[in-house]
């Protein structure tokens, strides 16, 4: 029987990575886990998830005061911005979080391994000038900002960033503008809207955020264009030039046309992330990825390669650091010999602007055509017929449930509101216990709440909404 340094070796530590580790560590699995930042947790914790939410949380409090949102409350504040401090909570959450992480590794012996990992063969990898053999080898390599063509990122000068570099804007800029319409350009563009920038989304489809539900796409951009944010889609961006500290962006329409130009002093690049793959010899291994780069794995996340697995960005699937974590568990559990679980077909998203975005399961669009029975009932209820959202004034969205309409099983559930990303779980979790409509319906829901909505928007799917 072979002799291995490890059970597992698990190539990255960001949500996948750590939690797959920690996870193997706990059952047993003598472990180790390659990575080559200063500081565990990837992109998520470290440039991504974490520190974003920091900046959009502390940018709507002083959206708050600036606007006069609180004065209508009886608060009334005259606020200054202090960039300076609000970047130092942001970076303190960081580091509590990532020292966090590094305090499990060893309260759980999971071995790090500092440097960039590549394969010598199936269970050996390269780390530095050392090399360490696993029975199991787990690519959670993650993903990376998705370059755009002839368009040069330098973060350190800050007039042309991807999304690392916008959370270290030393300043705010007067005028931003986002290319790409998705989830990370819209939260990090809202975050300089709220703190006095002027921003413009320039989104190559007709609408933004692409994927989600078409009701949430459309009601979503009246709500930005609400808060200031300005448009320009069906647009391409050609080129794009540095002068000093100011961008000039050629655009075009994305069917073709007549050229124009956009200055801004700040341009963020966001139109997706692409997975790590690259530079992990997996020429070595005999491995390959498929045409977008990913990995592909079976239900115990095995690749082509016996002895070799994968999870996380770098395989199919949505770039979410929860399903990476749901991911991590289950491949753990697999070597261990356990059978690991991960429904992908009830991942939620969410998009953490203000108000929150968040949905899981089908769309509508996607539920006409999937729907077991061959139809659909939907129910819908505006937040503004939600009693906790009136008082807190905060009356944008509304709640939307998918059924099939025979079985009136939950197919997909989508919403609006100021905490969307928590009323999720609701949905997610009734949806994972097959729920129907009237399972929601029929459980009672504390009041005054913001959930109260998706009982409401269930009661609808049956035709008997109290309060709409």
């Amino acid at each position: 029987m072979a002799e291995y340094d490890f059970d597992v070796l698990i190539i990255g530590a960001g949500p996948g990575g750590y939690v797959a580790a920690i996870r193997a560590a706990q059952l047993g699995l003598k472990t180790a886990c390659v990575e080559s930042r200063a500081t565990l947790g990837g992109t998520c914790l470290n440039v991504g998830c974490i520190p974003s939410k920091a900046m959009l949380h502390a940018s709507e409090y002083y959206d708050a005061a600036a606007s006069g949102a609180m004065t209508k409350m009886g608060v009334e504040v005259s606020p200054t911005l202090n960039l300076d401090a609000m970047h130092g909570q942001r970076r303190d959450a960081v580091e509590q979080l990532t020292g966090g992480i590094e305090y499990l590794f060893k309260k759980n012996k999971v071995t790090w391994l500092k440097g960039l990992g590549s394969f010598v063969d199936a269970h050996t990898v390269k780390v530095g000038d050392a090399t360490h053999t696993a029975k199991e080898v787990v690519i959670a390599t993650g993903s990376s900002v998705t370059p755009l063509p002839g368009v040069e990122v330098d973060n350190e000068k800050g007039v042309v960033v991807d999304s690392t570099g916008a959370l270290e804007l030393p300043k705010v800029p007067k005028n931003m503008v986002v290319i790409g319409g998705g989830v990370i350009g819209l939260e990090l563009g809202s975050v300089w809207r709220r703190l006095g920038a002027s921003v413009t989304v320039v989104e190559f489809l007709d609408q933004i955020l692409p994927g989600m539900d078409e009701d949430v796409r459309k009601e979503a951009n009246k709500i930005f264009k609400k808060q200031g944010i300005e448009y320009k889609l069906s647009t391409k961006v050609t080129g794009v030039s540095v002068r000093g500290k100011t961008a000039t962006l050629t655009l075009e329409p994305a069917a073709g046309g007549e050229e124009e130009a956009l200055k801004a002093d700040c341009v963020l690049v966001s139109i997706g992330r692409k997975p790590n793959t690259e530079g992990l010899g997996l020429e070595n291994i005999g491995l390959e990825t498929n045409k977008r780069g990913q990995i592909e794995v079976d239900g115990q996340f095995r690749t082509s390669v016996d002895g070799v697995r994968a999870i996380g960005d770098c395989v199919p699937g949505p770039m979410l650091a929860h399903k990476a974590e749901d991911e991590g568990i289950a491949v753990a559990e697999w070597i261990a010999g356990q059978t690991g679980i991960v429904n992908h077909d009830v991942i939620p998203s969410v998009v953490y602007t203000m108000p929150e975005i968040a949905g899981v399961g089908l769309t509508e669009e996607q539920a006409k055509e999937k729907a077991p029975s061959g139809a659909i009932k939907v129910g819908k209820l505006p937040m503004l017929a939600n009693s906790r959202a009136k008082t807190n004034h905060e009356p944008d969205g509304f709640v939307k449930v998918i059924s099939d309409a025979e079985s009136d099983r939950v197919l997909g559930v989508w919403c609006i509101a100021s905490v969307a990303g928590t009323m999720i779980a609701e949905a997610a979790l009734a949806m994972e216990f097959g729920a129907t409509s009237e399972d929601i319906a029929y459980t009672c829901h504390a009041h005054p709440t913001h959930s109260e909505a998706l009982k409401e928007a269930a009661m609808a799917v049956q035709g008997k909404p109290i309060h709409m």
